[in-house]
């Protein structure tokens, strides 16, 4: 994500790691690239996750969090606690011998890039996702391994996860497309309280949202566009698809011409994934791209103006999602 990004796009519906690792992001980062994933959880609240990487076979065992907090600048999120030794460490011993597995079917909300999922005994849920988090922007193909790598992330909830609402349309007198919306969990914003200036979260509050585009200038299948943040103190975030130079913000594979512009990258369909706040599960929003703009066209004059009404309602004391 990059927050100047996000300026250049703006001054220019529906619910559901490699910055700052220390930082808790929502469903927790466990490995890359895991295969023959298996989860278990006990009666005392503690989860075994089993899985193969590297070559190797790995037990973590995890506990100590569950949900989110809302955002607060002086009270820290909520983060799980992490044994790569599989008890070793903490209990002295491996668990993944006399583990006693106390889970049941899965009864939580449907979610996007499950791999397993379970019901506690306490009824709280237990979910492991997987997903391509560090593809390049711009839609290039990933031309260096750790741009390809799918990320294990686990996460404990008990009820309600964040939700988007998600609104597309035109800027700049229809010339360019654009989406803007809002990331919410439990009815209030979900926003950090400082970032970098290219954008990352400084604190564990934070959220970039990753756009991936469907069948684009970029090629056929899904491609990563961008990705920003949710901003404070609304929760609301807004990208245009403008074109962009290869640029240190935007890093592209060797030999790359850094004079010619990516994109506009519009798609037939577009995507946003983002992980979920505390140690709650990621979400995805997803819907249908949008034709060229004709200002001849009563249907998409009107819904454009609809769309610019939406914008500025949710906009409140926002100054970086004016454009229209």
């Amino acid at each position: 994500m990059r927050y100047a990004r996000v300026i250049a796009a703006v001054c220019g519906v529906l619910v559901l790691a490699s910055a700052l690792p220390a930082l808790a992001r929502g469903s927790q980062l466990i490995d890359r690239n895991a295969s023959a994933v298996r989860l278990q959880v006990s009666k005392q609240g503690k989860a075994l996750l089993s899985y193969r990487a590297g070559g190797r076979q790995k037990d973590v065992l995890v506990w100590g969090a569950v949900d989110a907090r809302l955002p607060s600048p002086n009270v820290p999120q909520v983060e799980l606690k992490v044994d790569y030794s599989g008890g070793g460490k903490t209990l002295h011993r491996s668990a993944a011998g006399t583990f006693v597995d106390t889970c049941k079917p899965y009864r939580g909300p449907y979610l996007f890039w499950l791999v397993t999922a379970c019901t506690a005994a306490d009824g709280s849920f237990w979910a492991v996702q997987s997903w391509q988090r560090a593809l390049p922007d711009l839609g290039f193909t990933p031309w260096l391994p750790a741009q390809s790598t799918s990320e294990l992330r686990i996460s404990h909830f008990t009820g309600p996860i964040a939700t988007f609402q998600v609104w597309t349309d035109w800027v700049y007198g229809g010339r360019y497309h654009h989406l803007f919306g809002k990331l919410s969990y439990k009815g209030a914003p979900v926003h950090g309280f400082k970032t970098t200036k290219t954008g990352e979260p400084l604190d564990a509050y934070g959220r970039n949202l990753y756009l991936d585009t469907l069948s684009s200038v970029y090629g056929a299948g899904w491609r990563r566009e961008n990705s920003f943040v949710a901003q404070k103190p609304s929760g609301m975030f807004c990208y245009g698809f403008y074109p962009f130079k290869p640029s240190q913000d935007y890093p592209s594979p060797p030999g790359t011409p850094q004079d010619q512009p990516r994109g506009p990258g519009n798609g037939q369909r577009y995507r946003i994934t983002v992980t979920g706040p505390g140690v709650s599960p990621d979400v995805i929003w997803e819907g249908n791209g949008l034709p060229t703009y004709d200002p001849k066209n009563p249907d998409l004059v009107a819904l454009e103006q609809q769309q610019n009404a939406i914008q500025d309602g949710l906009m409140g004391s926002n100054r970086l999602c004016r454009a229209h």
